[in-house]
């Protein structure tokens, strides 16, 4: 029943990005061109939500649905790494033309040339997984 609920959130959850055209190359496009604010802004609001919600969960002491408290452990800061996955991510969105959640909307829409780039992703993860205790962390 768990994997029901995770699915119908998931495709709901691929609804709205399609909807919104948040997974459209042209807006994609458009934003790295500085020409239009409608990415921008979904971004934002994505942003704000989290760090609302983030905070709500901080300071109300909410609980899982198994009824543990939820605790956010703090992240060490490192400036270098974070800056280095984000050009890295950045980049990567930026030749792709989608980022790893309408990669999944894309495919769900029919579009199935994007296999090419989630295949490019998932083997990416793949790498950094086998990498991931020679990097910086």
């Amino acid at each position: 029943m768990r994997n029901v609920a995770f699915l119908i959130v998931g495709t709901f959850f691929g609804i709205v990005l399609y909807k919104s055209e948040a997974a459209s190359w042209f807006r994609i496009y458009e934003m790295f061109q500085f020409d239009a604010f409608h990415m921008y802004g979904i971004i934002g609001s994505a942003v704000g939500l989290g760090v609302l919600f983030v905070q709500w969960v901080k300071r109300s002491k909410a609980k899982s649905f198994q009824g543990n408290e939820i605790v956010i452990a703090d992240k060490k800061r490192n400036f270098v790494a974070n800056a280095v996955g984000g050009v890295l991510f950045g980049l990567g969105w930026a030749l792709a033309g989608a980022c790893p959640g309408p990669m999944y909307t894309l495919v769900g829409a029919g579009f199935v040339p994007i296999l090419i780039v989630l295949f490019g992703a998932l083997l990416g993860t793949f790498t950094y997984g086998l990498l991931k205790s020679k990097l910086p962390h």
